[in-house]
């Protein structure tokens, strides 16, 4: 499995070389910056890059060669002896011809294209699936090194630990400990539904009591002000009936001391 994991360079000679007729040496003499720069970063962009430089070279050569072909024909025929004529008939024929060999490349081009098409869309799963194993095999190869460091660790807690607790449900197994907790947690649920249900009954009701000891409370605090001013009005009027009272004492007083003053001293 090592072995076939081992890092490949894709490339678009190197993936064209199990279909070639041409031997390694011809393959070994075609190079360029693109198919170079591609053996040294073999990422998705590299390939589309090459495959675009190629491409573009190809066309480029496909021009060249009708040109030639034609040029070529062309020569033959005006110094051949005799010149070659070519009638009208003959031409409409050709173009006949021409026509429905351009049909045909054109049909064979929508077949490659779509074919390209699925190639494509296939070679991105491929790649898809192939990033997902390479993820999950690097995942797997860690493993046993986590296992072994998680059953020494599991050894060494269960060494340094204290005496088990005399609590049953704390040293129960994973699968109980995960029953129990799912119980409690279907009992927490139970309880949380019976509380917004007493929410919900009892909310609207109790509110309703408090909105009406407000209004009393509000009432019973009118009446004690009222009945605090009435006891600071009828406390001050009593402080006052108490000056006068005192005033007249005073008076009679006064009237006394005077008539007394009169009489010692004989004056009417």
């Amino acid at each position: 499995l090592s072995e076939l994991q081992k890092p490949q360079d894709l490339t678009i000679i190197k993936l064209s070389e199990p279909f070639s007729l041409e031997d390694d040496a011809n393959n070994a003499k075609r190079e360029s910056d693109v198919s170079a720069d591609a053996h040294e970063n073999t990422s998705v962009a590299s390939l589309k890059a090459e495959l675009e430089h190629y491409k573009d070279l190809f066309s480029k050569l496909r021009f060249s060669y009708v040109e030639q072909v034609t040029k070529e024909k062309f020569l033959r025929a005006i110094v051949s002896d005799p010149p070659l004529l070519v009638e009208p008939h003959e031409n409409g024929e050709l173009e006949a011809q021409l026509k429905e060999v351009k049909a045909n490349l054109k049909a064979q081009k929508e077949e490659a294209a779509e074919l390209t098409q699925a190639l494509e869309s296939q070679g991105r799963d491929l790649a898809e699936r192939h990033e997902r194993i390479t993820l999950q095999t690097t995942s797997l190869s860690h493993l046993p090194t986590s296992l072994s460091a998680l059953t020494t660790t599991i050894a060494h807690l269960r060494s340094t630990t204290s005496p088990p607790s005399s609590n049953p449900d704390l040293n129960l197994p994973l699968p109980a400990t995960l029953s129990l907790k799912a119980q409690r947690d279907a009992e927490l649920e139970q309880l949380n539904a019976q509380l917004a249900e007493l929410q919900n009954s009892l909310l609207p009701r109790k509110t309703h009591e408090l909105a009406e000891l407000e209004s009393e409370l509000r009432r019973l605090e009118v009446q004690k002000q009222g009945t605090v001013a009435a006891a600071r009005e009828a406390r001050r009027k009593r402080e006052g009936w108490g000056d006068a009272e005192e005033l007249e004492e005073k008076g009679r007083w006064a009237r006394a001391c005077g008539a007394a003053l009169r009489g010692m001293l004989e004056v009417e």
